[in-house]
């Protein structure tokens, strides 16, 4: 029986267990990502396991999340990374060079290659053909170390593309009808090949929106196979020697396998608030817009924003409609400038903001009051834009510019046919933005950047009360919000924890402190999104020792491992303020323990599927208490 192309992967970079889906393997991890949000703390937890120099063939530190530098905060934070990544041996892209998904996709990324990164759209790689995985700071900063990142063996799910995209429709609406078809839950626990003849109509850039977006299914991770199309385009980057040819065997078994035909794919659009609310953009065509966004580590790729400029030519955007324009890196920017392409977008009447991740993660450019925005980013969570009333779509880069124009929601086909400025032969390469590591660098830490929370040992007996109980879907964005206010103090765990669960309940964080010891209770698919660990850091500095739930997104509850929180599913009934004792904890390898709901006078079984692994990191109070006692041995 031959192997997927993820199966090649893990098989060529296993360090330990066996490759069998539901079992703990530990990968051997070639290199690492951390943007700026979450790269404060996992170099603060680097520090902390005491290794000399970072042992990946590359580790990158990118800043492109808290660029606005309304205080000092967000200046001392980029001091700080910048000085440990000259400590350390990592490479420093700058603020301005570009979104790290988009910059490591030019510049690092290679075929065949593991990486993995503090943010949960790493996947991008996967257009590439890299097996890459959004993962916590923490197992960011392991791996730098030398460590393995360990996952559950992942099921295996094929989707099968033919045939060919019609007349401005495009990889994002692939990505969208992917999500239609799986919703946010569909894709966990898999990773989604994707392969058949239509594939060889899709650019790697174009891959990697599909491979981005596969984070919103829960998916482990999303890949393309490396084949004469990604030769292409590393040449073009000037990188042709990465090139490693890669695809499954033929006779590979996939759990599931989906086939979509690209020619029947129609401009798609989510509606709010979830990326797996998806229609067709016909059907809510002439909804009045007041802001387009065009950018994101989903969308703003040279042929993208290409595309963006040709519909927009020799046109204005509608008076009521703000539009934003952000590419994805300065060689996307320099390469629109070059070729005229940036004036076109200009002369429109959109705002070019700068080569980050911006409006996306709540960084400014926010809607107006219960105003609609249009979006080529990945997420529409509620609230997630900075404006709470905001009604946010999705949609592809035609579907945008177009609706800019119109001045509302705007079916692109109707433009007829576009015909974008070619892509340049070869990328003009300016990699000065990228600053190389000297080792000489003292560490750098303004006042703002405090110590890591430290977990406690797991008891056998928990006794704790429910400081708080919500629905299916709750979000990294709900239990710990984005946005220029917040992201500021992403360093400043005791001060960010005023914001936890602000948006659901904004009484949990001083109920939380005052009752010592508490209990989260959760519904389906609970931690979604985002990889932030500070959604675990600040429950942990709040005093929450278990997350019970009926099911978990995998990042998050790889990340409440790694903080020493016990995340566990259950069939019963908890309300909010119940006092609780969980029995049985030092004895995690038996798959149960016993709940005790000592208000309501009942009493049942929650499951704790954990590996021996999980286990100890659980014992110890946490992945870092665990790393620090094996250096020890």
């Amino acid at each position: 029986m031959g192997l997927t192309l993820a199966q090649k992967i893990i098989k060529s970079h296993l360090v330990s267990g066996e490759m069998t889906a539901g079992s703990e393997i530990g990968l051997s991890i070639d290199q690492t990502l951390t943007q700026d949000a979450t790269g404060t703390m996992a170099y603060l937890e680097f520090e902390a396991m005491g290794v000399e120099r970072v042992k990946t063939e590359l580790s990158v530190a990118y800043i492109d999340h808290n660029t606005l530098q309304c205080g000092f905060e967000n200046a001392d934070d980029h001091r700080y990374i910048q000085s440990v990544a000259d400590r350390y041996g990592l490479r420093f892209s700058r603020a301005g060079n570009g979104i790290c998904h988009q910059v490591h996709l030019e510049r690092f990324g290679k075929p065949g290659k593991t990486l993995i990164g503090s943010d949960s759209h790493t996947p991008t790689g996967g257009g590439l053909g890299m097996l890459a995985f959004g993962a916590g700071g923490l197992d960011v900063a392991v791996a730098m170390g030398g460590g393995a990142y360990c996952i559950t063996m992942p099921k295996m799910y094929k989707v099968n593309l033919s045939g060919r995209l019609g007349e401005n429709v495009s990889a994002k609406d692939v990505s969208l009808e992917i999500l239609r078809i799986l919703s946010v839950k569909g894709g966990v626990g898999a990773v989604i090949e994707w392969g058949g003849d239509g594939i060889k109509t899709l650019s790697v850039p174009e891959r990697a929106t599909i491979t981005n977006m596969g984070t919103e299914l829960g998916a482990t991770t999303s890949i393309f196979p490396s084949d004469e199309i990604t030769r292409g385009f590393l040449k073009m980057q000037g990188r042709e020697d990465d090139f490693v040819p890669l695809e499954s065997d033929a006779d590979a078994v996939y759990d599931r396998i989906i086939n979509i035909d690209l020619s029947k794919i129609t401009p798609l659009i989510a509606c709010p608030h979830s990326p797996d609310n998806v229609t067709e953009v016909a059907s809510v065509s002439g909804t009045p817009v007041e802001q387009v966004c065009i950018g994101s580590c989903t969308n703003s790729s040279l042929a993208d924003l290409l595309k963006v400029a040709a519909i927009l030519k020799g046109k204005k955007i509608s008076p009521s409609v703000s539009l934003s324009v952000s590419a994805g890196s300065k060689q996307v920017l320099a390469e629109l400038s070059r070729c005229g392409a940036l004036n076109d977008i200009l002369q429109s009447g959109a705002r070019l903001l700068e080569c980050a991740c911006g409006p996306c993660i709540g960084m400014g450019f926010s809607p107006p009051s219960g105003g609609v925005s249009l979006r080529t980013f990945n997420r529409n969570f509620y609230g997630r834009s900075g404006t709470a009333d905001a009604q946010v779509y999705l949609v592809s880069p035609e579907t945008a510019a177009a609706s800019a124009v119109a001045g509302c929601i705007c079916d692109p086909r109707a433009l007829g046919a576009v015909k974008p400025m070619p892509l340049p032969e070869a990328f003009s390469i300016d990699d000065s933005a990228i600053i190389m590591p000297t080792g000489k660098s003292q560490i750098l830490r303004g006042p703002n950047v405090k110590p890591v929370p430290s977990g406690k040992p797991l008891p056998d007996v928990l006794c704790a009360t429910v400081a708080l109980k919500v629905g299916d879907n709750i979000t990294t964005d709900h239990i710990m919000p984005a946005g220029a206010k917040i992201l500021p103090y992403r360093s400043n765990i005791p001060y960010l924890s005023k914001f936890c669960f602000s948006a659901v309940d904004e009484g949990f964080a001083e109920r939380a402190k005052t009752l010592g010891s508490s209990v989260i209770v959760g519904g389906i698919n609970y931690g979604q999104g985002s990889s932030r660990e500070h959604a675990a850091l600040v429950p942990l500095y709040l005093g929450v020792r278990a997350v019970i739930a009926k099911s978990f997104a995998r990042i998050h509850a790889a990340n409440l491992i790694n903080a020493g929180i016990l995340p566990l599913t259950f069939d019963g009934e908890i309300s909010q303020s119940d006092e609780l004792e969980i029995r049985g904890l030092h004895a995690l390898n038996s798959g149960e323990v016993t709940l005790i709901n000592k208000t309501a006078g009942t009493s049942f079984a929650v499951k704790c599927s954990f590996t021996e692994r999980q286990q100890s990191i659980l014992a110890a109070g946490g992945l870092l208490n665990y790393t620090r006692q094996l250096c020890k041995k």
